[in-house]
């Protein structure tokens, strides 16, 4: 097997893989900018303890 055919081997492989994972991704599994946004102003409520619990919550509205 020469140099170039083991170079079109190993491209299809990959192109393989890339569509085998493409498969396997949805759209509700990737994070645009707004997702983003909102997780990072979680984390800094969550760090400063500005969270309530939902067992709180519940007791609240129970």
């Amino acid at each position: 097997m020469n140099m170039e055919q083991q170079i079109l081997t190993k491209l299809e492989k990959i192109v393989n893989d890339i569509r085998e994972i493409q498969e396997l991704m949805e759209p509700d599994h990737i994070m645009n900018e707004d997702d983003r946004k909102a997780l990072d102003a979680y984390r800094k409520e969550k760090k400063a303890g500005k969270l309530v619990s939902h067992k709180t919550v519940k007791n609240e509205l129970a």
